[in-house]
């Protein structure tokens, strides 16, 4: 990890004054009622934009915004962001109509230094995502040099992380070297025992992760939907709780092989479960091994959280990627905020991963109690697996 971050061309050594400097951002916000609602993602990318416009760049800034699949999707425009992005930067922001075609590259050719514009949404193109060459080049033409400060999309072979760099002297954002700083203290030497929590919705995204961290962490606490996948490879009664049958046999191996390495994995004792994720849903509270037929797991349950809570405090380094439940409705956000809340108070290297479980933690007040909160969880996965990341080899003198 040392060698990455030496290696990386930084930002703070191109020569940008009188460039157009193209940043890839992540502002892949949440919106409600057309308004950013969580803008935590565009303040992260501020050093980068703030270091830049004081040293005299015209900026070109381009992101993405949900999964519009290759076609305009008005909902997913990037109007509302520029309309936040302005107000917090103080700073005009012009938004313009595309990301790429000659009016966009008329009216950047046009703009001046200080002068910030943003592209509209990438995956409005299906280029994007095929990490399409001519796609990458069109990107390219607008500016003078590429700047990565995604490091939530770091993982992605995508045209505008990682094509574009092929045409472009490329640098790596401050986000991006603040993240890489952080998360070396989770793979140079971790302060042992070291523990990984592992939830989210689905156990697909994060088997492989799992196989990769029994090399390098000594307990994993299992959660949130990914748990019953697990419950239903040691034979348990799971109801109508999401199951990935496909990844049975896979988990009962990696249960297997952490017995074998001395990796205590340890699955919910109890759950709390509803016959429909709803605000209103009745809920139960039942062994784990014995959820009934038509009923789904939906949190871990009081007894499981304690026990989460034992193997939390004896840690020294903690890693926490997916939410204990559907925290996004208050009666079963309990597993999640109990989690974070012992992560906020425990003296161990705390690292929380981006996406949903950031936006829990923060969303219940502990954000400022966690050692760090990483902006990507996917990036941030692949990264504490110990992958190597294509865009970031790109970014690499």
């Amino acid at each position: 990890m040392d060698g990455l971050l030496s290696g990386l061309r930084r930002v703070q050594d191109a020569t940008v004054e009188g460039k157009t400097v193209l940043v890839r951002v992540d502002y892949n916000v949440p919106l409600k009622d057309g308004d950013v609602s969580d803008d935590a993602r565009i303040k992260s990318s501020f050093p980068t934009l703030m270091g830049l416009l004081d040293r005299g760049a015209k900026l070109v800034l381009l992101s993405h915004l949900g999964r519009p699949e290759g076609k305009v999707v008005p909902e997913l425009c990037l109007d509302p962001v520029g309309q936040r992005l302005q107000a917090l930067l103080n700073h005009p922001v012009r938004k313009l109509a595309d990301c790429v075609g000659e009016e966009v590259k008329q009216a950047i050719d046009e703009g001046e230094a200080g002068d910030l514009f943003l592209l509209e949404n990438l995956r409005f193109h299906p280029e994007e995502t095929a990490n399409d060459s001519q796609f990458a080049r069109r990107l390219a033409a607008l500016g003078d040099l590429y700047v990565n400060d995604a490091f939530a999309t770091l993982h992605r072979a995508h045209a505008s992380i990682l094509g574009i760099s092929d045409y472009l002297p490329a640098y790596a954002g401050m986000l991006v070297q603040k993240e890489i700083e952080a998360l070396s203290c989770l793979i140079d030497e971790p302060k042992r025992p070291y523990l990984a929590i592992v939830g989210g919705k689905k156990a697909k995204s994060k088997l492989q992760a799992l196989r990769d961290l029994l090399d390098r962490v000594d307990v994993v606490l299992v959660g949130g939907g990914v748990a019953f996948t697990f419950l239903r490879a040691k034979g348990y009664l799971v109801g109508n709780s999401v199951v990935d049958e496909s990844l049975v046999e896979e988990i009962k191996e990696l249960i297997r092989t952490a017995y074998e390495k001395g990796i205590l994995i340890l699955l919910p004792r109890d759950v709390v479960i509803a016959q429909e994720i709803s605000a209103t849903a009745e809920t139960v509270t039942c062994r784990a091994e014995r959820i009934p037929p038509g009923w789904m797991g939906l949190d871990i349950g009081p007894e499981t959280m304690r026990k989460f809570r034992e193997q939390i405090a004896e840690a020294n380094t903690v890693v926490w990627i997916g939410p204990m439940g559907a925290f996004e409705i208050e009666q079963f956000s309990h597993g999640t905020r109990a989690i974070a809340e012992t992560l906020a108070n425990s003296n161990a290297f705390t690292v929380v991963g981006g996406g949903e479980t950031g936006e829990a933690v923060t969303k219940m007040g502990q954000a400022d109690g966690i050692s760090y909160i990483s902006t990507g969880g996917g990036a941030c996965l692949a990264l504490l697996r110990g992958k190597s990341l294509p865009a970031l080899e790109a970014l690499q003198g």
